[in-house]
């Protein structure tokens, strides 16, 4: 599976897509994503440790506390792979598979 593919997979669960979107404004620690999202401590913690594995996250350790960023160089990289699939499919008569 690609990194692209693995992100995507990552990004199509809600409560993640959530999460990025929250760390879109701003940086944030476990604790303000469990206090935005209304979600448990593990299961938010489970998602970051997801993101992260799929390199859409990074943290930064702060005190007794672990701050989360996104990285946007992993959002462009796939928002540019799908924007080519659909540049694609828009410029090319596609061929029709025949059945059989």
């Amino acid at each position: 599976m690609s990194a692209q593919s693995d992100a995507l997979r990552v990004l199509a669960d809600p409560l993640r897509r959530q999460i990025v979107e929250l760390l879109s404004r701003e940086q944030l620690c476990n604790c303000h994503l469990v206090e935005e999202t209304g979600a448990r401590q593990t299961n938010v913690s489970n998602h970051l440790r997801a993101l992260r594995e799929a390199g859409l996250v990074e943290t930064e350790p702060q005190g007794r506390y672990t701050y989360y960023r996104l990285r946007p160089d992993a959002l462009e990289r796939l928002a540019a792979e799908l924007s080519d699939l659909a540049r694609a499919a828009r410029t090319r008569e596609l061929p029709k598979r025949a059945c059989e």
